[in-house]
């Protein structure tokens, strides 16, 4: 659920409408509810309450410092991947000791900066990893703690750029492996076993992936408490889904339950990472129509948000709901919803049935929240777009529009051609 509604034919978000947002900030403007987010955190995260948790938002899902610092003040933790993502999150007020570190690339120079932040835990992808965490922490003299992220083959059933559970994923490590790495690592008194970890994948609308890896999970802690570990963490990911379309993912309550019923009997602290299941739904890109046409076989509709600012679409042919800002009740048309950007692949809809649309109008796409803004560029040397965060009846300004100047900020005409 969300709290973008009509009023009267005019779309707001929570108190406000949309169309005072844009006289203020322009378009394209992403758009997030303050209330949607705390609602669909509080709900996550209470679905858990049985049991010892910490839910770690995913960072990459939206990173936006206000996102994280709403986030923090609900308690959340946060699940990141890379630096940036650790130096976003403890600007934002999430303390260390509430982040972990996942992904499979970690560099030597991000390692270090974690450990000296003192994470709660890193998710080891790697064998090669897990030996360079331990090179790193025994020069430091810093225990790093780790859990290993098992690759437990289980098909998510999802879009195949966001499934990360199979054998032919990158991600993770063979089941198989696992036990021989943990005993590996006893060799190095600075890595310190504290769980083990699995992420099958993003959009998922099903519970029974899920249950499928948590048993594997489960499998593989009984073995390590057997070798003497004493482990205290599950990380059992994200991936959670959420209707764009016609999708019925599961509620949080049903997860939990599912989840639970694998957990029973275990002594653990379960460690959850939901990304787009807390900010998916909370988020809208406004886009102003700049034109229409039609030739024999389509009709266009122009506007000036493109694929450099929501890449879902074109990447994963990912459907997102359009609605008119203000609703007049004209006629549906059947239209393609494109951008500027010079590649046919820029669009928001293709042969969508849409109310006939006028120039200069503002339409919303809407499920924006998770993986627009931060998956965002200056193809074409277009300016990233401004972000609002609104609260009731309050809004505040969480990132400035781009400039010109900043198009060009870290980049420099060496002097040599300067002069000729």
């Amino acid at each position: 659920m969300h709290y973008f509604v009509y009023h009267s034919g005019e779309l707001y978000c929570e108190s406000l409408p949309i169309r005072v947002l844009v006289e203020k900030f322009g378009t394209p403007l992403y758009v997030y509810s303050a209330k949607t987010i705390r609602r669909h955190f509080r709900v996550f995260d209470s679905a858990f309450s049985e049991i010892d948790h910490l839910t770690c938002y995913s960072v990459k899902a939206n990173s936006n410092i206000g996102i994280l610092a709403l986030l923090a003040q609900e308690g959340a933790g946060a699940d990141i991947v890379s630096g940036g993502e650790l130096y976003r999150a403890i600007k934002a007020g999430i303390p260390p000791k509430k982040i972990v570190f996942s992904g499979v690339g970690k560099t030597p120079e991000e390692i270090e900066f974690a450990l000296k932040e003192r994470i709660l835990l890193f998710n080891v992808e790697s064998g090669q990893e897990l030996e360079t965490l331990g090179e790193i922490a025994k020069r430091l003299k810093i225990r790093a703690p780790f859990a290993l992220r098992a690759n437990p083959d289980v098909d998510p059933k999802t879009h195949p750029y966001i499934s990360t559970g199979l054998r032919k994923n990158k991600f993770g490590v063979p089941e198989e492996e696992v036990i021989p790495l943990y005993l590996k690592a006893k060799e190095n008194p600075y890595l310190e076993p504290l769980g083990i970890d699995a992420h099958i994948g993003s959009q998922l609308t099903t519970v029974s992936p899920f249950v499928d890896a948590l048993k594997r999970l489960r499998k593989l802690w009984e073995e390590l408490t057997s070798l003497g570990f004493e482990l205290r963490y599950i990380d059992i990911g994200g991936g959670l889904g959420i209707p764009y379309e016609n999708e019925e993912p599961p509620l949080p309550d049903d997860y939990s339950k599912a989840i639970l019923e694998v957990l029973k009997g275990l002594p653990v602290s379960l460690i959850l990472e939901p990304g787009r299941v807390i900010v998916g739904n909370a988020g809208i890109l406004v886009t102003k129509v700049l034109y229409t046409k039609s030739n024999r076989e389509k009709n266009f509709i122009i506007v000036d948000a493109g694929m450099n600012d929501l890449i879902r679409p074109a990447l994963y042919q990912a459907y997102h709901k359009i609605i008119p800002v203000v609703d007049r009740e004209e006629e549906e048309i059947v239209a393609d919803v494109v951008g500027p950007v010079c590649e046919s692949g820029d669009f928001f809809a293709r042969d969508r049935k849409i109310k006939r649309v006028r120039q200069g109008d503002l339409l919303a796409i809407m499920s924006a929240g998770a993986y627009g803004f931060v998956m965002s560029s200056n193809y074409n040397s277009r300016l990233r777009p401004a972000e609002v965060l609104v609260d009731g009846d309050q809004f505040f300004l969480i990132r400035k529009r781009e400039t010109l100047d900043d198009l060009i900020r870290l980049e420099e005409i060496p002097e040599f051609y300067r002069t000729q």
